[in-house]
């Protein structure tokens, strides 16, 4: 089975074909709010439920019922429905005790237009097609393409996502393409400890650094909330602002995506086993000492990333109960005596282990994965 994978990528629409953008992302959001109000009043008044068969043979009339019809495919407003049919289809799943542990979803809501934000083709050559650098929209035009990595040879385009984010506007490209080749063996193996201060801490006794993009950004996040919080609200000012906060956000999530992209690509290449610990980050951000420092990390999209990739690399990677790795010896395992969350050394008085405990937990979740830890050189002796 060949691999679906998503590249996202700039686009530069025209003013015209932006006017042409917002109109189709507009009957998009309406017709979403339609179907959401059709099931939310058909099973309060008559107890009827409706699905997502009922209402997708209803496009092609309310298509008649708007100017510019021919301008918004109909695949526009399929995919619309399909997209409220998941949010109930989760949200019934959630009701039924179903859940994650922390996991919250609420009933779908009705989208006003700073709520919606995108809208998708199902077949590509079907109202939408990539040709070189351009993306042609039925209704809307060529729009170039920022392509700052090429698609995949011989990949074969499925869907597209045309999202409008802080002003600007992207192109998800869902693609199908052949398994990438094998890399070669290393005969490595890495045990994976993460923290805040030290993002990543190897059973090598590598250190990466945590860059913590969003603490350096917080003076600039709150001078702009300052100048959104003086503006009227719903006033063009207001949205210029708005728009402003939001292109900062997006500028510290691309650069924490990129400096994750590059250490869980140097792992995957560098290693033929890696283990993590399964770690419950839904739990612990709600420790409102360290919830801000834990988001700003992005383990959890360290894991994501790390999990397909080694998928695609076809490398082992390993997700272990993260229970007392900190607690015991590395070297004999023994429990340590007066260990606490401040302690960032580690001394055992059975065998004279001395180590960083980050160090220390690295090579225990190494070897809860199976694999032998490499051979410790500072025994004995800070």
């Amino acid at each position: 089975m060949q691999p679906v994978v998503t590249y996202k990528y700039r686009l530069y629409p025209r003013r015209s074909q932006i006017k042409a953008l917002l109109y189709i992302l507009n009957v998009a959001r309406y017709w979403y709010n339609m179907c959401l109000a059709e099931r939310k009043y058909a099973y309060e008044l008559e107890g009827r439920t409706v699905c997502k068969k009922d209402q997708e043979p209803l496009i092609k009339h309310y298509k008649k019922t708007f100017l510019g019809n021919k301008q918004v495919h109909s695949h526009v407003l399929q995919v619309a429905t399909n997209d409220l049919d998941k949010a109930m289809k989760k949200f019934f799943k959630w009701a039924k005790g179903k859940k994650k542990a922390g996991e919250k979803v609420g009933y779908p809501r009705f989208k006003s237009a700073s709520r919606f934000h995108s809208f998708g083709f199902k077949e590509h050559g079907n109202g939408f097609k990539v040709i070189g650098n351009r993306l042609h929209i039925t209704g809307v035009g060529k729009i170039p393409i920022r392509m700052h990595r090429p698609l995949p040879e011989g990949a074969v385009i499925k869907t597209i996502r045309v999202k409008y984010q802080a002003g600007q506007w992207f192109v998800s490209i869902v693609i199908t393409k052949p398994p990438s080749k094998e890399l070669p063996k290393t005969g490595r193996y890495v045990g994976i400890d993460v923290g805040i201060t030290s993002l990543i801490t190897t059973s090598d006794g590598e250190k990466i650094d945590n860059p913590k993009y969003y603490g350096k950004a917080q003076k600039q996040v709150k001078k702009v909330q300052r100048a959104l919080k003086r503006k009227v609200k719903g006033s063009n000012n207001y949205k210029k602002n708005r728009t402003r906060l939001q292109r900062v956000h997006g500028h510290v999530a691309n650069q924490r995506s990129d400096f994750l992209h590059k250490i869980s690509t140097y792992f995957v290449q560098n290693y033929d086993g890696i283990v993590l610990e399964d770690l419950r980050i839904t739990n612990m951000v709600k420790n409102r000492h360290l919830s801000k420092s834990i988001l700003d990390s992005g383990w959890g999209i360290l894991r994501q990333y790390l999990t397909y990739k080694a998928v695609s690399a076809n490398r082992a990677l390993l997700i272990i109960n993260p229970a007392n790795t900190s607690k015991w010896c590395s070297n004999c395992g023994c429990a340590f005596e007066n260990f606490t969350l401040s302690t960032r050394w580690v001394e055992c008085e059975q065998c004279g282990l001395s180590l960083d405990r980050d160090h220390n937990a690295a090579i225990n979740i190494l070897r809860k994965g199976g694999w032998d830890a490499p051979v410790l050189g500072n025994v004995g002796g800070r």
